[in-house]
């Protein structure tokens, strides 16, 4: 590290443009230090000012570098645009974060974006930025707007420019900046895909085309009357009830989703659009503050930390996991809605859809074992197996019973969406309610399916015994069955796995689902002439609207089928061997198991090693799943981690106070 006289004596105002911008940062860098304390580093920053007042000439070179900087480097688009992706396109960005940590960066550049992440590469450098006070960055004004020779200025002195040249470009470069920045937001909020999905409202308002008349006036009025104006203070109340117009504008898009659908694209441009209005509210913080100075340095900190999330990417990763959770979980919510049971009544319904879905599984076991029986390759057995799945989750969803282990993916959007505002005590507590009705209803789910599958696969069994004169497996497949699903065995982990097959499956669904809307497919079905010649206008719509309220339920099952018939053989081709473990069809498993090896496979202890396992795999099943889906909803709806740890400690509460309420209505 060079130390400062020497870096005083380098500086060259006239050198070529590399060696100018070299020379500003091996001077941050001597500021920086060792980056431990930055209050070591606001004293250097003092020093470097003392040294430089104290030394003959050198203010003069200062400032013939410091105007010959300004003049070359446009800072406007520093301000306006730096942190903001150009598009929702993650491989693009990644590429450039990539190269701006693997790739070194080059001084020789007039674009302000590449020369600040240059001047400014850690964390640390906002630390001390912040702590700049008003006399310093006064002393360091001074000395960057004179070419008078020294003056020099006593300790505890407040030193004033000049002149006004130094503030009026920094004002010029701002209000620049402000006007990059109102372009945007009026361009985001005239794009077609936002005025779709806005409230009439908000359209008969037309607040984004206000937007670009009120910042001239809010301009008119500084250069006029000044920062101390009436005039400005009225322009300055205007435009930012213009911009709060247009936010709530923006806000009014989510809730017209569930008729037109989400994209990423939409939820990209609807964060940025409010990330450049705190942008502009930052601009107009600084440009009008009473200490514009130390308003301008407290700006500069929080573009460090931008830069360092620009470099960062596991930033681009969670800013885009975001984005899909948004696209997700907002549609999701709704249909979560309906496998909520709130009372006694619900609950017994619920019960009966459950034991419906368990005995059409008790079925699906027969033909799985059906299908085991023809000796297929791996992959076909698998394929296959996926397509009776399919059909029979398809089945219990048309015939409207109820499959436990696709609930927790459902509810999870819904849970989440209550948490929006959890401003109150009440509101937590609300939400705990909805947790106590989710278990439950989940219990009486697991319970339903189980109940019914084992005597329904029982009757299957002895009618199959009775026609055929054998039972529904061999001995040898009974043990096997015995051996694969033992708690011994690596059973909890193929649950645990299973449950993110579930939470697979239903983002699959709930992108399906979107898209269909999004596309407006319903309405395409319903008036499309080629569609309504061939079905007819009644059939259409009905088809249309069966489609609109089934989609979603159609693709969760129909890829949930597949994924537990294929993963298994497909894994096993590259050597992993993942299986899985379904609660229901499990059950329906064991019992025709016990039912091959008859009374006497009670006195195995493999059987109740077995029994033991179900209620885990049915636990790991349900608790995967909506952990999942759960965090995502959260992620989506941006809960912070101190409203996570409240409602954690308000569930633990309950559970204390009212652990029977979790598994029965009172």
């Amino acid at each position: 590290m060079r130390n400062l006289a020497d870096l005083l004596d380098l500086l060259e105002p006239k050198a070529e443009l590399a060696s100018r911008h070299l020379w500003l940062i091996n001077l941050l860098d001597w500021i920086r230090g060792d980056s431990s304390n930055p209050q070591a580093a606001l004293s250097r920053v003092r020093l470097f000012v003392d040294a430089a007042q104290a030394r003959p000439g050198f203010q003069a070179k200062l400032h013939d570098w410091w105007q010959t900087l300004i003049s070359t480097v446009d800072a406007t688009p520093l301000f306006a645009d730096f942190g903001f992706a150009p598009r929702a396109a993650f491989l693009s960005e990644l590429g450039e974060r990539l190269r701006y940590r693997l790739l070194p960066g080059t001084p020789e550049t007039t674009h302000a974006t590449e020369l600040f992440m240059l001047l400014f590469p850690t964390p640390f450098d906002a630390q001390w930025l912040k702590l700049l006070d008003e006399e310093t960055l006064a002393r360091l004004g001074t000395l960057l707007n004179t070419s008078t020779p020294d003056t020099p200025i006593a300790d505890g002195d407040v030193p004033q420019p000049a002149d006004n040249s130094l503030l009026q470009d920094w004002q010029g470069v701002l209000l620049e900046a402000l006007t990059y920045c109102t372009s945007q937001v009026a361009a985001t909020g005239f794009s077609p895909e936002l005025r779709l999905r806005m409230s009439p409202q908000s359209l008969l308002a037309r607040p984004f085309h206000g937007l670009a008349p009120d910042l001239d006036a809010l301009r008119a009025a500084l250069l006029e009357h000044g920062p101390d104006s009436g005039a400005l203070h009225l322009a300055l109340d205007q435009f930012k009830s213009r911009l709060e117009a247009c936010r709530s504008a923006a806000a009014s898009v989510y809730a017209h989703l569930d008729e037109h659908g989400i994209s990423v694209g939409l939820v990209f441009r609807l964060r940025q659009l409010r990330e450049r209005i705190l942008r502009i509210r930052d601009l107009l913080d600084c440009m009008l503050s009473e200490t514009p100075a130390v308003s301008a340095m407290q700006l500069l900190a929080r573009l460090v930390l931008l830069a360092e999330e620009r470099r960062s990417i596991r930033a681009l990763v969670a800013s885009n996991s975001s984005l899909l959770a948004a696209k997700v979980a907002e549609r999701g919510a709704e249909t979560g809605e309906h496998y909520i049971t709130r009372d006694r009544a619900a609950y017994m319904d619920m019960l009966g859809k459950a034991a419906g879905g368990g005995a059409l599984t008790a079925i699906t076991t027969l033909l799985k074992f059906m299908i085991i029986g023809l000796a297929l390759s791996s992959f076909w057995s698998g394929f296959w197996s996926g397509v009776m799945y399919a059909a029979s989750f398809v089945l219990i969803q048309l015939l409207h019973f109820t499959l436990a282990t696709k609930q927790p993916a459902m509810t999870a959007p819904a849970m989440a969406a209550k948490l929006k505002d959890l401003r109150s005590g009440e509101a937590v507590s609300e939400f705990v309610d909805e947790v106590t009705h989710l278990v439950r209803s989940q219990v009486a789910a697991v319970l339903g399916n189980v109940l019914m599958v084992v005597p329904v696969v029982l009757l299957i069994n002895v009618a199959i015994l009775l026609i055929l004169g054998h039972p529904m497996i061999d001995a040898k497949e009974a043990q096997h069955v015995l051996h694969s699903l033992s708690l011994l065995g690596p059973t909890l982990l193929w649950a645990a796995f299973t449950g993110a097959l579930l939470f697979a499956a239903s983002i699959i669904g709930g992108w399906i689902e979107n898209w269909f809307v999004l596309y407006r497919l319903a309405s395409a079905m319903r008036y499309n002439p080629r569609i309504t010649r061939a079905l007819g206008m009644q059939r259409a719509r009905r088809w249309a609207g069966f489609m609109r309220d089934n989609i979603s339920g159609f693709t969760s099952n129909i890829a949930l089928g597949f994924l537990l018939g294929l993963i298994p053989p497909m894994t096993g081709f590259f050597g992993l061997e993942l299986e899985v473990r379904h609660v229901t069809l499990s059950s329906g498993q064991l019992a025709a198991a016990g039912a091959a090896l008859g009374w006497d496979v009670l006195r195995q202890p493999a059987l109740w090693w077995c029994v033991a396992a179900i209620p885990l795999i049915g636990a790991l099943n349900l608790s995967v799943s909506f952990y999942l889906a759960f965090r995502l909803a959260l992620q989506a709806h941006n809960v912070t981690r101190l409203d996570r740890a409240r409602i954690r400690s308000a569930i633990w509460a309950r559970w204390r106070s009212k652990p029977s309420s979790f598994f029965i209505p009172g």
